[in-house]
């Protein structure tokens, strides 16, 4: 019988300390790889490298890997948020880009069961966590993907 590999996404925004902390204790999450470009923003709050890597372990015994190979281009991210690129234009460029890193060849070697891909959109239906967390289901065998969200949708398996 082949276990399940459990990968989780969770962004930080919209979310307190308290919420985001909850949320990945409660779903068992055993390290957290940080997919963001930037990880040193003003902005990410409890959520910059440095803070969370100490909070995950301090708090909860999570580990912390930041995974840039996984980050979307700056040219990408701003494409996308300045809206000169539709949604399916960013998804076709962030999976060129995942095959031109040779994610392929790394991915299956770096994910084990329980880890967490962590950027900062607050919901997965617009961010490259999901769709990182996607293609990792398609390269690697008995990947199960489960999104932690807000308050009012607790857990979600897309």
């Amino acid at each position: 019988m082949i276990n399940k590999i459990q990968i989780y996404t969770i962004g930080f925004t919209q979310k307190s300390a308290e919420r985001f902390f909850g949320l990945l204790e409660t779903a068992g999450v055993k390290r957290v790889v940080d997919v963001r470009l930037n990880v040193t923003s003003q902005l990410a709050g409890f959520a910059k490298q440095k803070d969370l890597r100490y909070f995950l372990k301090a708090l909860s015994g999570i580990d912390y890997l930041h995974l840039k190979e996984a980050a979307p281009t700056k040219s990408l991210l701003d494409g996308f948020k300045k809206g000169d690129l539709s949604w399916k234009n960013y998804e076709e460029k962030y999976a060129a880009l995942l095959k031109e890193r040779d994610a392929s060849g790394w991915l299956p070697s770096t994910l084990r069961s329980g880890d967490c891909f962590l950027c900062s959109e607050h919901e997965p239906e617009r961010c490259h966590r999901r769709l990182l967390a996607e293609f990792s289901a398609v390269i690697i065998e008995n990947v199960e993907v489960c999104h932690l969200l807000s308050p009012n949708r607790p857990i979600a398996n897309l």
